[in-house]
């Protein structure tokens, strides 16, 4: 038998191109909607083990962190993002407070708060430094007298003791900017007995109560729970499992959310692979729409208040002045349904926001003149502002109206007696929504636009 030629051991390119083919339908069977939701379903059940074991209160991180809990043992939702702990990026977010999680930390002595993160991570920075700079800096804030308490903790083994030292070099600016804020910290103050400490679990720990418990002899544990399990190198060999599979939901979920698989796990694991898009967009069809959103209107600032559209009856029932925001482009000519009815169209997610710039002049001169109006008490007038969500835009533009039709004293502006309007000032009132109304989640092109209206509104 002649031995094998040069031809014969190198591959042809039809060869290599193959492989490549392969191994590309190989990756993106693993990484199917069945294999994502069945990894979120095992991962769930570790996060159900470590709230059984510390017992304490379960917190989903949102967006991410709610795949991973039954709403059933779900308490609350919180905003930490990982971008506000990247290296050399770290932050302490004024537009996300969550300052409502210290009712619940005080109550329940601890929370759980649950993220995943992708392939090959240990934990998300949401987890290992975005809340370890949030304990801190409220840790200064509501016990300024004691150092003993304003040490910065962060994870051994997901971040350099170099990092941990720039870190610490910024938390006193932080600080300030929490402070600018001017927050009545008082009330805050009497929901903690002791200071924040952060604490980490993931499915490579052994789970043991332990260690919280000591630490909740002199402090309230934050746990920062990991829900999935690390993978390092391909996860085609994990037999279907993937890391963080309930990240990025817009590129593989076809608009599924958390709830919804919840509420229809068992019949979208018996649905076969090819069926599940028609089968997804049949649950969403037939879903309530509201049903993820803020269920009544939360009073925000004097006279305000924000909500989702679900109470646009009672709130004309109520005779206030309703500005409802809605999904689908309208021509502003057709805005005005009554003098104490607006309703403008403004399209959906980016482009809502974008739209919002332009029209928040008119909405803004809609409501002004409602609460100017000599013939009634401004004690009895209310404004409400209702989206779809009742999270986003409705809060934005309450924002925006808190700012356009009140001074710093909360006196109603003379028509052409406004000021300048700056980041700073708006950031205060920002800041005072988000204490009144915690879930609200106002996006970053939302605030965008107000600022950018509010910073130039001469030339509107």
């Amino acid at each position: 038998m002649p031995p094998p030629t040069l031809a014969d051991v190198i591959f042809s390119e039809q060869a290599n191109h193959n492989f490549s083919r392969i191994l590309g339908d190989l990756k993106r069977s693993n990484l199917s909607i069945t294999n994502r939701l069945r990894s979120i379903q095992q991962d769930a059940k570790f996060v159900q083990e470590v709230a059984e074991t510390l017992r304490l209160p379960l917190v989903a991180n949102e967006r991410c962190g709610s795949w991973y809990i039954d709403p059933s043992l779900k308490t609350a939702s919180s905003y930490f993002k990982s971008t506000d702990g990247h290296t050399s990026q770290w932050k302490f977010s004024t537009r996300r407070l969550n300052l409502h999680l210290l009712e619940l930390i005080g109550k329940q002595d601890g929370c759980i708060i649950v993220d995943s993160t992708r392939r090959g991570k240990r934990m998300p920075d949401a987890l290992s430094k975005t809340i370890p700079i949030w304990c801190c800096v409220l840790n200064r804030a509501l016990f300024p007298d004691n150092s003993s308490l304003h040490t910065l903790f962060v994870p051994p083994n997901a971040v350099s003791n170099s990092e941990k030292s720039q870190m610490e070099a910024r938390i006193p600016e932080f600080l300030d900017s929490f402070k600018a804020l001017n927050i009545n910290l008082e009330p805050l103050r009497q929901h903690l007995q002791k200071p924040l400490r952060p604490l980490w679990v993931t499915q490579e720990d052994l789970l043991s109560s332990g260690p919280v418990q000591q630490v909740a002899q002199y402090s309230h544990p934050v746990v920062c729970c990991t829900s999935s399990r690390r993978v390092v190198g391909a996860e085609i060999s994990e037999g279907g499992y993937i890391q963080g599979a309930g990240d990025d939901t817009e590129n593989w979920a076809l608009g599924l959310t958390a709830p919804i698989f919840w509420r229809h796990h068992e019949r979208l694991f018996s649905t076969p692979e090819p069926e599940l898009p028609e089968l997804i967009q049949y649950l969403l069809d037939s879903s309530d729409p509201g049903g993820e959103a803020t269920p009544e209107n939360t009073k925000v600032a004097p006279h305000l208040f924000a909500g989702s559209l679900s109470a646009l009856e009672p709130s004309l029932a109520l005779g206030a002045c309703v500005v409802t925001l809605g999904s689908k482009a309208t021509k502003p000519n057709k805005w005005v349904q009554s003098p104490l009815h607006m309703d403008v169209g403004l399209g959906k997610s980016k482009v809502a926001s974008r739209n919002l710039r332009q029209a928040l002049p008119e909405i803004c001169d809609f409501a002004h003149k409602y609460i100017a109006r000599s013939s009634e008490s401004l004690s009895n007038k209310r404004v409400v502002v209702l989206c779809e969500t009742g999270k986003d835009l409705s809060v934005g533009v309450a924002l925006a109206l808190y700012c356009w039709i009140f001074d710093a004293s909360g006196d109603v502006w003379p028509e052409k007696g406004r000021g300048e309007f700056t980041k700073t000032s708006i950031r205060v009132r920002l800041g005072q929504i988000m204490t009144a109304m915690p879930n609200a989640n106002p996006s970053r092109a939302t605030l965008q636009s107000i600022n950018s209206w509010l910073m130039d509104w001469r030339k509107y």
